[in-house]
């Protein structure tokens, strides 16, 4: 089947994954554009993108443009695309961008809008101890996740989930149903319900001290943000002996008769261990 050429618009893992899943099903984008090459790892070599890597891999044409510059996108207009998918691209793209497509542009958003817009919908659906969150494919606008909703799934949170096992189950669902809504989107059948402001909710880019504990603090805070924090950018706590106080990064954690209780961890300049052998040597948590 011909389908109508289009730009898929995305940058790490779960745009990788999500492309994946539409070239499975016949959609194969014309382009994909994906942000430049990054520093990454101990040494920062500049690094492509999961997206960049997989569709060279499968020779899909690439471009990773600085800017989306007007001159950037009157060569994507001249090229004649239909229309854009976006997930996870990283960059707002312009008023003018989004009407260079005819058909419009659909993105993908891991939460059920108008719920939790913005940067980190999975990590604050846990932080906020939900326990359903979903996927929504909306109509995208200039404005934060504000598009009408074209459909969205419903999915349920496990007790013990982290971040990386929610994320990962919501990409799958998620590229399921933009798929399922290709067939009508391309033949402009496609209606949107429009958000309700009354309603929205809004989840903000992480930051580093976000991810700090206190372990004589609420256990459940604390057991929501470690599942929260726990892929990126991680959550950590103090402790101290005599006039000394220790910085420990958390690996591992349970949560067991209402108790928050470290697994394993890394004290700051030691390597991995477990955390009562931390306690055996006389270091108590603050």
């Amino acid at each position: 089947m011909t389908h109508n050429p289009f730009v898929f618009f995305g940058t790490p893992i779960v745009a990788r994954d999500t492309l994946a899943r539409l070239v499975e099903a016949g959609y194969v984008p014309s382009l994909v554009v994906t942000s430049p090459d990054a520093p990454k790892g101990r040494g920062l070599a500049l690094t492509p993108s999961e997206t960049r890597v997989w569709a060279e891999e499968h020779n899909i044409p690439v471009e990773t443009p600085e800017k989306l510059s007007p001159e950037y996108i009157e060569g994507l207009v001249s090229r004649g695309y239909s229309y854009a998918l976006v997930v996870a691209y990283g960059k707002i793209l312009p008023q003018s961008l989004i009407d260079a497509f005819p058909l419009g542009v659909l993105n993908v958003h891991y939460s059920l809008l108008p719920a939790y817009r913005g940067a980190s919908p999975v990590e604050t659906a846990l932080l906020n101890g939900e326990t359903e969150t979903g996927v929504s494919v909306q109509r995208m606008v200039f404005k934060l996740d504000a598009g009408d909703v074209l459909s969205s799934t419903e999915v349920s949170i496990l007790p013990e989930e982290t971040t990386k096992e929610l994320r990962a189950r919501l990409v799958h669902v998620g590229a399921d149903l933009l798929v399922s809504l290709l067939p009508a989107f391309e033949e402009g059948t496609l209606v949107g319900v429009p958000q309700d402001e009354s309603l929205v909710t809004f989840s903000g880019k992480l930051k580093k001290e976000d991810g700090k504990l206190s372990l004589l603090g609420d256990a459940n805070k604390n057991w929501n943000t470690y599942r929260a924090f726990a892929e990126s950018p991680g959550t950590h706590f103090f402790m101290s002996k005599a006039d000394k106080q220790l910085r420990v990064k958390l690996v591992s954690a349970v949560f067991e008769n209402s108790m928050f209780v470290p697994v394993r961890v890394v004290p700051e300049g030691k390597k991995e261990m477990a955390y009562q052998d931390l306690l055996n040597t006389g270091w108590t948590p603050l």
